[in-house]
């Protein structure tokens, strides 16, 4: 199975897709844009989580294993990679 196939990763995605879809009922209902934008907002978080979850993930189970034969300093610098997605 593919890591991105995770569970918590697909529920999320799911989630975030039935929080688009209220935003697009909202907009067609023409409901007030502050309304609209607080829901943007919920989507956009979701997304971005999602993002993060993937990225570290690849990291993880992509890019560290290899680097677990590879020197101190290139193992050193995927622990580096792995500290900066929590900026993302």
């Amino acid at each position: 199975m593919s890591h991105a196939m995770d569970p918590d990763i697909i529920n999320r995605l799911r989630r975030a897709q039935g929080h688009l879809g209220t935003v697009v009922g909202m907009v067609e209902a023409g409901r007030a844009v502050p309304e609209v934008v607080q829901q943007l907002q919920a989507v956009e978080k979701a997304l971005e989580k999602v993002k993060s979850l993937l990225i570290f993930d690849h990291i993880e189970h992509h890019l560290f294993d290899h680097a677990q034969a590879a020197t101190p300093e290139a193992r050193r610098s995927i622990e580096e990679l792995k500290a900066l997605t929590k900026y993302l």
